[in-house]
């Protein structure tokens, strides 16, 4: 039987992040951005207390994309999403498991946020952050490790959200799992990134590739072809996927693309080494359209990917994979790769990717890349570091503290402590540590409490 354990407190922090360059996906361009840091006490039944961590970028115009609302005010909408989810969890007073809490306020986190403008993906930040959080405690509490607490069950995770999976499906997943030893990083190469020469695709010590679309057909297969040269040129094998944040805004425009991708030959070298392209269109219109005779190829879902029921949902539609994000939800990651493998047992093949620029060097990369690892996710998106340069403004006492708790995640390559990559791939070894795949937290003291909301 999972632990029960009951919350104590909820604390959210943040700390400034500045780019050490600009990266554009979809539509907006993104120099600066707050990182989330929750900090909860909890009290393990029979065990006594223990204190938990998580961190996550605050990504502006990911969650929410509205024209109307300026990039500030998305960030504020996922504040506003933490402010919410905090007063729920710490209304559930008594002794529960983990998932309990989750599933027990997941239902009115959604609709107290939509009576507030937010959206169901925006509503899911908070929940998603601190169920993180307690999770590492509740891992500390009894003291075990992430891949061990989660094969044995250890929050309690159960079918009560996920109504087509039975109980015994998600236990029998959880149990089956071997965690991958080393994920490969899938380098993402945003629409302002250089192409060729200096800091060109060419420069990055990866065996995957994440190539960022703008949603012009004309343009994207334009600047695939010089993508291809330079992969071609690296005189190794490569993979590559093809994202395009909802940009594609019909399946018109998408079968513009996919046209070029079948049919020109200049585009054969990215067209027959890409594994899947990551949510086409607009999440409002993924939902009204089925993909038909484009579900031949592999196609994601992401961004639409807005409730439990979403994967189902796609599925429907002619859509075999989704995103795993811890971001969105850890418990929702496991209830889909559940899915995928039973799924994938008559034959037809479904999938779960990793993807996320949000998981900046130290917790956040670490709790993530454990959940991949979980999960059997061989290769993810993973240079947040890149956009930042390491650990950006980190303390140095505290990015000592990860290089040594994790040295094979972390090393000093001339240009600071940054992700140690080997071959291509991130050791997880170090992950496997009391808690929540990390022995350090951060230097509390060196954050500044959550910014209020002010312009929603």
């Amino acid at each position: 039987m999972a632990p029960r354990l009951k919350l104590r407190d909820i604390a959210f922090f943040e700390r400034p992040v500045h780019f050490a360059r600009p990266f554009r996906f979809g539509a907006v361009t993104v120099n600066a951005t707050p990182q989330l840091f929750v900090r909860v006490e909890i009290e393990v039944e029979g065990k006594g207390t223990a204190v938990g961590a998580s961190a996550e970028m605050m990504v502006p115009k990911w969650f929410d994309k509205r024209p109307e609302l300026s990039p500030a005010q998305t960030v504020d909408g996922l504040r506003r999403s933490l402010q919410i989810a905090r007063g729920l969890y710490l209304a559930r007073t008594g002794f529960q498991t983990a998932f309990d809490l989750h599933a027990g306020c997941i239902g009115a986190q959604i609709a107290a946020c939509a009576k507030e403008s937010i959206p169901a993906l925006a509503a899911a930040f908070g929940p998603a952050e601190i169920d993180k959080a307690i999770l590492d405690a509740l891992l500390r509490g009894v003291e075990t490790n992430f891949f061990d607490g989660m094969a044995s069950n250890i929050a309690g995770i159960d079918a009560r959200l996920s109504p087509d999976l039975k109980d015994a499906d998600i236990a029998a997943f959880q149990s089956g799992r071997k965690p991958l030893p080393r994920v490969a990083i899938r380098h993402t190469v945003g629409l302002e990134d250089a192409v060729e020469g200096e800091g060109g695709v060419a420069g990055a010590d990866a065996n995957y590739f994440k190539l960022k679309l703008s949603g012009n057909p004309a343009a994207d297969a334009a600047r695939l072809v010089r993508i291809g040269k330079e992969l071609d040129a690296l005189g190794r094998e490569y993979k590559v996927t093809l994202d395009a944040n909802e940009q594609y805004t019909d399946l018109a425009a998408l079968q513009a693309l996919i046209d070029r991708l079948d049919r020109d030959s200049a585009l054969r070298s990215i067209s027959s080494r890409l594994l899947y392209i990551e949510q086409p269109m607009p999440r409002d219109i993924t939902r009204q359209s089925p993909l038909g005779s484009h579900a031949g190829r592999s196609f994601i879902i992401d961004e639409a990917d807005e409730s439990y029921d979403a994967f189902p949902a796609a599925r429907a539609l002619g859509y075999h994979g989704i995103s795993s994000k811890s971001c969105k939800g850890l418990y929702k990651s496991i209830v889909n790769a559940t899915r995928a493998a039973k799924w994938s047992v008559s034959g037809e093949k479904f999938f779960v990717t990793g993807e996320d620029l949000t998981c900046q060097a130290g917790l956040g990369v670490q709790q993530d890349l454990a959940l991949g690892a979980f999960l059997g996710v061989t290769h993810a998106e993973r240079n947040g570091h890149h956009y930042v340069g390491g650990f950006g403004e980190t303390p140095a006492a505290e990015v000592k503290a990860f290089a040594a708790g994790h040295p094979d995640l972390y090393a000093d390559n001339g240009q600071g402590i940054r992700l140690n990559i080997h071959d291509g791939d991130l050791l997880t070894g170090s992950l496997n540590t009391v808690g929540f795949a990390t022995s350090v937290h951060p230097d509390w003291s060196a954050l500044r409490t959550l910014e209020q909301p002010k312009s929603l």
